[in-house]
């Protein structure tokens, strides 16, 4: 395959449309960042073949504004943030595509960084993009890039994670620190890039079925806490109206610099997203073994067991450090748009 120069040194309309700029920027971009086999074929489809067994399918888009910020991409967050989709529903991700909407304008090498970034996410985690797409739209600010990732994987045959599982005292875990990445994206927005501002979390989190390989059976349920953070995530694990969640203030983990920025702006940490972090729900009994499991893994050395489900009728309380209890809410608005 060869690697075509670029005649321009920005992204114009054209190089959407088909033509001979659209194939230069195939051959000396998209291509060799993420050749493999299948890509190779250069078809209008990937093909691949796949072993019996059951499916995961999921798909997102990434919108977030800055595209660059502390402790991460808009490219690698869009492979995360698919690889994690289907992590946390118990399968080993297999393949992913890319779909890109680029402002025109935008110049080729902030293109070409933020292709480099997905390609060494995806490559990190051994997940090849095997198929994409490309478009150029005008009237946008020529920072503006959209993705969409696509990924399929396979579940593991001892996962069976669903909210129909879970059960009173079932113990609640969070595998690290929550909100870094809303904290970092609002420092990005504020100029506070700093030594000291909060970094996004924002990584792959497909060790968590090999560290948790033996304790697989005993998990009730997994989810990412992103949009909406962990209060809008445990209060989606109980809407069927039958448990409620009883959380303790003071073990879930937040970073000083996360505090530091959410007390400065008045905003909760509860409600900030996570981008590298997992809510799991554990048998009762089996927590010690979850954690000891997770805090030998460098990406999951802050778990915690935040607390347990009861019966209920679908609320999420937060006993607070003062010795009160507070209801939590799924989020209203959105104070940070276009967060990932």
């Amino acid at each position: 395959m060869k690697n075509t120069p670029q005649e321009h040194d920005v992204i114009l309309l054209s190089h959407g449309d088909g033509g001979l700029l659209t194939h230069q920027l195939l051959d000396g971009l998209f291509l060799p960042a993420f050749r493999n086999d299948i890509l190779d074929e250069a078809g209008d489809s990937a093909r691949f073949p796949l072993e019996a067994g059951k499916y995961a399918f999921s798909s997102d888009s990434f919108i977030v504004s800055p595209p660059f910020f502390p402790g991460g991409d808009i490219g690698k967050l869009a492979v995360c943030g698919t690889v994690n989709d289907l992590v946390v529903s118990g399968s080993r991700p297999l393949y992913l595509s890319a779909s890109f909407i680029v402002a025109e304008g935008m110049p080729v090498s902030v293109l070409s960084e933020i292709v480099q970034s997905m390609s060494e996410t995806a490559r990190s985690v051994g997940v090849p993009v095997v198929t994409g797409d490309t478009k150029v739209v005008g009237g946008y600010n020529p920072r503006d890039i959209f993705i969409n990732t696509t990924g399929i994987g396979r579940i593991h045959p001892e996962c069976d994670f669903s909210t129909s599982r879970l059960q009173p005292l079932d113990s609640v875990i969070i595998t690290g620190s929550i909100a870094d990445h809303g904290a970092a994206i609002l420092s990005s927005r504020l100029g506070l890039d700093t030594d000291e501002s909060p970094k996004s979390d924002c990584a792959p989190l497909t060790f968590l079925l090999e560290v948790l390989s033996p304790y697989l059976g005993s998990i009730r349920f997994m989810r990412d806490p992103t949009r909406g953070g962990l209060a809008t995530c445990l209060k989606e694990l109980v809407r069927s109206g039958s448990l409620d969640i009883l959380l303790v203030e003071d073990r879930i983990p937040v970073s000083g610099k996360v505090r530091a920025v959410t007390d400065i702006l008045g905003v909760d940490p509860l409600y900030l997203p996570s981008e590298g972090r997992a809510v799991i729900v554990a048998e009762q009994g089996r927590e010690s073994c979850i954690l000891d499991a997770l805090r030998q893994h460098p990406l999951s050395q802050g778990a915690e067991v935040i607390g347990h489900l009861e019966k209920g009728k679908g609320n999420v309380y937060l006993k607070t450090n003062l010795g009160g209890t507070r209801p939590l809410q799924m989020l209203v608005g959105n104070p940070l748009p276009r967060i990932c």
